[in-house]
C-alpha cells in the first residue's frame, strides 16, 4: 500500500489549504472519535454531506453539457454509476487516502465493501472541504480531473444501467410490475448497521440481498431477483 504526507495529497490535487483543519475533518471517520477523546477536532460526516452536493452538481452540469442530446433517464443513469460507491472509493484509492484517515483500529482492519464505503465517504469530505477552503471553482476542478476523468470507463463497461433500474425495467415489460423493496431484516451498531432487504412483483419475493445500506442492499436484491428469473 502506498503511504503518503498530508501534503502530498494536497500537491496531487494542486491544493493548498488555507484552513488544515478542514483537512483533518476531512480525513477523520467518526470511529476515530470514539477510541480518542482527547481528539479536539471534528469527524467528517457534515463535510461528506456538502461534498455530496458539491459532487452530484459538478458532475450533472457536466453530464448536461456534455450529451445534450441525451434524455434525462440516461443522464441520471450516468450520474449514478459516477457518484456511485465503488467509483468514489476507486478515486479514494488513487489518492491512497486510506493511508491518512484517522480510523479506529476496528475500520484500519476493515476489507471489501465496508473499505469502499470508508473510502468513497471520505472522498466526499475531501470535495466538501476544499469548496470551503478554496471555494467551487477548485472544488470543481479537483472533482473533473479525479471523477469525471472516469467516465470513458463506466460507458465502456456499461455501468450505466443498475440492477435497480433493469429489474424494473424487466419486470414492467414482461409482467407489468413494478418492483417494490421491504427492508427484511437489520443488525450491528448504529455506525456499522447492516441490512436484508426483499425485492417484491406484488407479494411475491423475487430475491434477496444485504449491504452496509439500504440502498446498496436493494441493489443485490435487485440483482438476485434477475438472476433468480433469468431476466
Amino acid at each position: 500500500m502506498t503511504t503518503i504526507s498530508s501534503r502530498q495529497l494536497e500537491e496531487h490535487l494542486g491544493v493548498t489549504f488555507e484552513d488544515r483543519a478542514l483537512l483533518d475533518e476531512a480525513l477523520t471517520h467518526r470511529s476515530y472519535l470514539n477510541e480518542h477523546p482527547e481528539w479536539k477536532g471534528k469527524h467528517n460526516e457534515r463535510l461528506e454531506f456538502l461534498g455530496d452536493a458539491v459532487l452530484e452538481l459538478v458532475v450533472t452540469e457536466h453530464l448536461f453539457r456534455e450529451f445534450p442530446d441525451q434524455p434525462e433517464g440516461r443522464l441520471t443513469n450516468l450520474r449514478a454509476a459516477l457518484v456511485r460507491t465503488e467509483t468514489l472509493a476507486s478515486v479514494g484509492e488513487s489518492l491512497a487516502l486510506y493511508t491518512l484517515l484517522k480510523l479506529s483500529r476496528g475500520e484500519a482492519r476493515e476489507k471489501g465493501r465496508a473499505r469502499e464505503q470508508i473510502l468513497a465517504n471520505a472522498v466526499e469530505a475531501l470535495i466538501g472541504a476544499i469548496y470551503l477552503d478554496q471555494r467551487f471553482a477548485v472544488a470543481e476542478r479537483v472533482v473533473q480531473q479525479h471523477v469525471l476523468t472516469r467516465l470513458p470507463d463506466v460507458i465502456a463497461e456499461d455501468a450505466v444501467r443498475d440492477a435497480k433500474s433493469r429489474f424494473q425495467e424487466e419486470a414492467q415489460g414482461r409482467i407489468g410490475i413494478t418492483p417494490h423493496y421491504k427492508v427484511l431484516e437489520e443488525w450491528g451498531p448504529d455506525h456499522q448497521r447492516k441490512f436484508r432487504v426483499g425485492a417484491f412483483l406484488s407479494d411475491d419475493l423475487a430475491g434477496e440481498g444485504e449491504g452496509d445500506s439500504k440502498q446498496d442492499a436493494q441493489q443485490a436484491a435487485a440483482l438476485d431477483a434477475i438472476q433468480k428469473k433469468d431476466w
